[in-house]
């Protein structure tokens, strides 16, 4: 039994049981996946994966035992060599984010920036995405850190740890009938096309559901996942945006009017993601507390060794969250 065949067995559980995409994930040959999985199971003694001709169809019961062993091997070996990186060089090595845009483009950009003058030789990977293609690159083990909010459901090997809140507010182009309103009322809203974000393929969307709750209709002009690209068709007059409170700002939007919209929309949470029993380096630690100053390094290993979520949120109780 060799490492390389548990990386092997790792990555063709993680792309679906497609050893194409294993080999490409991988940067290796077809040929070489299955035959080392063959020679794998040969010494086992029995079968990790079912087959239909040259296509593997499930994991069998025994093989689900052998894959979870074998991913918690392979963290394990990743967490050896985190911990030699750091006593070789505090200083450099890599790190990967998946996040959602508006993160990426307005919440990160002050915080990388003061990363970067503190650890200028450690690489940085960004990934932006949606929820659900940032679970997908979490649950490969592809990144260090997710950057959400909500969704909490689609990251169960995660241990999720509450930076901020935060609310959505109202833009309107200046002239529109809502631009002097200081209070819009939601029927008030109603009474416009809505532009905002696409509404989530898992769970429950909010917004939708404000507006059903006080029977009033939502009248949705376009989504989209992009704020800017809601705040473009706002100014072409499509509708009313409804976005990020932090996507907001005088000096780049000031043909626009933000309207303050803590008073009707519910409060959303923000979290960062780390692997249970995942070792961190120094350096990340330090991005984690610039992110946000409350997740000492004391809390975040705390974190780290609950064994579920709700040991998680019990860690987190006493913490008075920011709100953007």
């Amino acid at each position: 039994m060799k490492l390389h065949q548990l990386r092997y067995l790792a990555a063709v559980v993680q792309n679906g049981l497609n050893i194409t995409a294993a080999a490409r994930a991988l940067h290796t040959s077809q040929p070489g996946v299955s035959k080392q999985i063959k020679l794998f199971e040969d010494e086992l003694g029995f079968q990790v994966f079912e087959r239909e001709g040259r296509n593997l169809t499930r994991i069998t019961p025994a093989g689900e035992k052998v894959v979870e062993r074998a991913i918690r091997i392979l963290e394990e070996t990743e967490n050896i060599r985190r911990l030699s990186a750091d006593f070789q060089d505090e200083q450099r090595g890599a790190m990967s984010i998946a996040t959602t845009h508006t993160q990426a483009r307005y919440v990160l950009p002050s915080i990388i920036k003061r990363f970067r003058e503190q650890y200028p030789e450690v690489k940085l990977h960004l990934h932006q995405g949606t929820s659900e293609q940032i679970a997908d690159l979490a649950a490969a083990d592809r990144v260090d850190f997710a950057i959400a909010t909500g969704s909490q459901e689609l990251f169960a090997g995660l241990a999720l740890m509450p930076c901020y809140r935060w609310h959505r507010d109202i833009v309107v182009p200046r002239g529109h009938p809502l631009a002097d309103v200081e209070q819009p009322t939601l029927r008030q809203v109603s009474e416009h096309p809505v532009v905002t974000y696409v509404f989530s393929f898992a769970g429950h969307s909010s917004l939708p559901e404000l507006f059903d709750h006080a029977g009033l209709p939502l009248n949705v002009a376009l989504t989209a996942r992009d704020s800017d690209v809601i705040k473009a068709y706002v100014r072409l007059g499509l509708g009313v945006g409804i976005v990020a409170c932090m996507s907001l700002n005088e000096e780049e939007d000031p043909d626009l009017v933000a309207i303050d919209g803590s008073h009707l929309f519910p409060e959303h949470l923000t979290w960062i993601g780390v692997r249970r029993g995942r070792l961190l380096r120094g350096y990340m630690y330090d991005f984690m507390q610039l992110f946000a100053p409350h997740l000492t390094r004391k809390l975040v290993d705390q974190a780290l060794r609950a064994p579920d979520a709700a040991a998680v949120e019990a860690a987190f109780r006493a913490v008075r969250l920011p709100r953007y």
